[in-house]
């Protein structure tokens, strides 16, 4: 092997123009591989971390009331028979630690926290408000959703008579950190006097206009819900788990339970677009650099004919021929592997510098790995020995007798 390595290095300094074109091609498909997959996973995650940042990845609540005949009846004979959906009410999830307990354990779960929630208002004044009433365990829900990493003021530590509310829904009321809010349910019942703990800045403007964070006793007292919560929310280790992990938890406990794939499928669709676009993309550049090493190396085999020709002729065998061969093809792709890595690094922590958001990040994040450039690395090296194949099995099938006296 040294000595095919060696011929193969020589090859390759011999056509020093040849070689560093082909290197600066390879070099330049393995950074754009690198640097298109980066910006694509920096975007998709941020997209799903800006879209899960406000909700749970499965939400497992009651199965919904189910639909009844109702018989009209003229003179003791059926006439007609309709079908009538009930109206859906607040309900609770019947023994709901017990429940939570076993959720905990299901595999792939990590969080699991109590919610009771429901329609509510609060005002303040001659201003009021509709809002979603959300009782929480604060420790249990910020595992969540991170809310005490998204305060504006305040601490997220609702107790019986504090209250949390979106930045939106405070400049709406015109209310700060330690104002009191009137807060009551839908059910008609006087509320309660709250004041403001905290205001949360969530990034989606229907949470930070809605959304009120009580006490779970408190909740469960507004709702009349005593001891009872509407729903659990889960937290998952792989979020493109959540929807294998929910069908599971239906078919355990016979409860609805609704992951974030299921509820955000026009996120989902729009993600795998956009993932298979660069795949795509990946595909047509992979094979461009392949056809520029095979082509670089078929000329190369009609240029050293003659010196293939007295190589056999010396005692050189076919079988190390094709190894010079294929060794010029390792070596394009783990020189286009290095160089390559290094040029897509750079052009993506330029490109995130280009924009930034008001706080300060990058409008274009990048997702830059030691797995990316690992599997960038194989590649290119998987790429430069497949693409010399040919040639080095031409170079291989060479007659020594004919490639001497033809040239």
């Amino acid at each position: 092997m040294r000595y095919e390595l060696m011929v193969a290095v020589r090859f390759l300094r011999q056509s020093a123009g040849q070689s560093l074109l082909v290197f600066g091609g390879a070099a330049v498909g393995v950074g754009v591989i690198i640097f298109l997959t980066a910006l694509l996973g920096g975007l998709q995650a941020s997209l799903i971390q800006k879209s899960l940042g406000s909700q749970a990845h499965i939400v497992v609540k009651p199965q919904e009331l189910l639909t009844r005949r109702v018989y009209q009846e003229a003179a003791h004979e059926v006439v007609a028979a309709i079908v009538d959906r009930p109206a859906q009410r607040l309900r609770p999830v019947e023994e709901w630690v017990k429940v939570m307990r076993n959720l905990e354990q299901v595999p792939g779960v990590g969080s699991a926290s109590p919610v009771c929630s429901g329609p509510g208002f609060v005002s303040r004044g001659r201003a009021e408000k509709s809002v979603l009433l959300l009782g929480v365990d604060p420790e249990r829900f910020d595992a969540i959703i991170p809310v005490s990493t998204k305060l504006l003021a305040g601490r997220f530590r609702p107790s019986a008579s504090e209250i949390l509310i979106g930045s939106l829904l405070a400049r709406d009321l015109g209310v700060s950190v330690g104002d009191s809010l009137r807060v009551y349910s839908t059910g008609g019942d006087s509320g309660a006097i709250l004041s403001v703990a905290g205001i949360f800045e969530l990034g989606n403007q229907v949470v930070n206009t809605r959304w009120a964070l009580i006490s779970l006793r408190r909740a469960q007292t507004l709702l009349n819900l005593s001891g009872g919560v509407t729903e659990i929310d889960l937290r998952v280790g792989e979020i493109f788990e959540a929807d294998a992990i929910a069908e599971r938890i239906e078919d355990q406990t016979g409860l609805v339970a609704d992951s974030w794939m299921r509820t955000n499928a026009d996120l989902l669709v729009g993600l795998k677009s956009q993932d298979s676009s660069g795949r795509l993309i990946s595909f047509f550049v992979i094979v461009a650099v392949a056809l520029g090493i095979a082509s670089v190396l078929v000329v190369s085999v009609v240029q050293r004919s003659r010196e293939i020709g007295i190589m056999r002729a010396t005692g050189t065998t076919a079988r190390m021929i094709s190894r010079i061969f294929l060794i010029q093809g390792g070596l394009t792709g783990a020189f286009a592997s290095v160089f390559g890595g290094l040029l897509g690094a750079a052009l993506a922590k330029f490109f995130e510098t280009l924009a930034k958001n008001p706080d300060g990040s990058p409008i274009f994040p990048v997702a830059l790995t030691p797995g990316l450039f690992a599997g960038a690395s194989a590649v290119a090296i998987v790429v430069g020995l497949l693409a010399s194949y040919g040639p080095a099995r031409h170079a291989a099938r060479l007659d020594p007798a004919t490639v001497i006296r033809h040239d």
